[in-house]
């Protein structure tokens, strides 16, 4: 019987603590954090990031393009890059490693898709 006890305190406590989370998420719901709980063994710890924010595709992509010889081509691979992604690399070429999503999309050709 202390057996059945101690392995339903061992479910119990997680569930616990992810109800709670969810409490306090709720509670202070004006401050957008992702809260995560790691396991692992017998300790656990409480992660916190903020959300990330949405990024202007149609500005960076703006800037991005704005010295290319076919700009309107430049914008739409750009902003299709820049959807996926969710970053486009500063200035109007190269950076790429500023951003390595953008940078690793390519075309059927095998050629660079992003500006």
């Amino acid at each position: 019987m202390a057996a059945i006890n101690i392995s339903m305190a061992m479910f119990a406590t997680p569930l616990l603590i992810l109800i709670s989370l969810a409490i306090i998420h709720n509670a202070e719901s004006d401050q957008m954090v992702i809260t995560t709980t790691v396991l692992s063994g017998s300790s656990e710890s409480i992660v916190e990031s903020p959300l990330p924010q949405k990024i202007d595709c149609d500005g960076a992509c703006e800037a991005r393009c704005e010295k290319s010889s076919r700009p309107r081509l430049c914008k739409r691979a750009c902003g299709t890059c820049c959807e996926r992604c969710d970053c486009v690399p500063p200035g109007t070429s190269g950076n790429y490693d500023a951003c390595p999503c953008y940078a690793n999309m390519t075309t059927h050709g095998g050629r660079h898709k992003c500006p």
